[in-house]
């Protein structure tokens, strides 16, 4: 049914082979796009995301707990419009 398909990457411009295994995994996961970068560039860019290079590393403002008065860090930028909460707090609060 899928016949070996060659590719061209998008990243390093290699073609590489879209096997037709690989067609018939995408096709029961219901991909519908086909890989646009070679098996090499795809492993490069997985590893830049799972070390914290491909996204930069978010911002943390310092702030105390409304419940607790503990010092901790949030995302975001508190403006004392809103209660902020410590992340056992939080979790908490979420719960109950």
């Amino acid at each position: 049914m899928y016949e070996d398909k060659v590719l061209t990457c998008r990243d390093c411009g290699n073609e590489f082979t879209f096997t037709a295994s690989e067609q018939e995994f995408y096709a029961e996961k219901g991909f519908t796009n086909e890989p646009g970068r070679c098996p090499e560039c795809r492993a490069v860019r997985k590893q830049q995301r799972n070390s914290g290079g491909y996204r930069s590393q978010r911002e943390m403002f310092p702030a105390t707990c409304a419940e607790c008065g503990a010092e901790t860090e949030v995302p975001f930028r508190p403006t004392g419009e809103r209660p902020v909460y410590c992340r056992d707090c939080y979790a908490k609060k979420r719960r109950g």
